[in-house]
């Protein structure tokens, strides 16, 4: 069974390249420009794996993984923070993720990271695609 990868980053063409890159390394992803409830989006989905770029319309990503690492549904997921910005990340801190990729970045870092997280959860069986 393939694990479930939830993206919200507001940039379509981001999107789009992620999603092709991780199901062509065998995970199932559904991708978002937008939502206004993060701990739904990633229990109706069933994520298994969040991946949140830092900058988004109305809200930091930030405060979006702070809302999943503090909620008892999801504190479990792993997060993966990405952001064109990883200095100002760096100062007001990691927010609770459990990685971070700085954009620009090469298509097999987020393939890495991925694998890590699953890895780093005791999810060897989907760490080693």
């Amino acid at each position: 069974m393939s694990r479930k990868i939830l993206i919200l980053d507001d940039s379509e063409d981001i999107l789009e390249v992620m999603k092709e890159v991780l199901e062509m390394a065998g995970y199932e992803v559904k991708t978002l420009n937008y939502t206004d409830d993060i701990c739904k989006s990633v229990m109706t989905f069933n994520a298994d794996l969040v991946i949140l770029d830092y900058i988004l319309f109305g809200i930091n990503g930030g405060e979006l993984c702070h809302i999943l690492k503090t909620s008892a549904v999801t504190a479990h997921i792993p997060v993966i923070m990405v952001s064109a910005y990883p200095r100002v990340l760096e100062s007001l801190g990691s927010y609770g993720s459990d990685a971070f990729v700085a954009k620009p970045f090469n298509l097999t870092d987020i393939v890495d990271t991925v694998k890590e997280c699953f890895l780093k959860a005791g999810d060897i069986e989907h760490a080693d695609y």
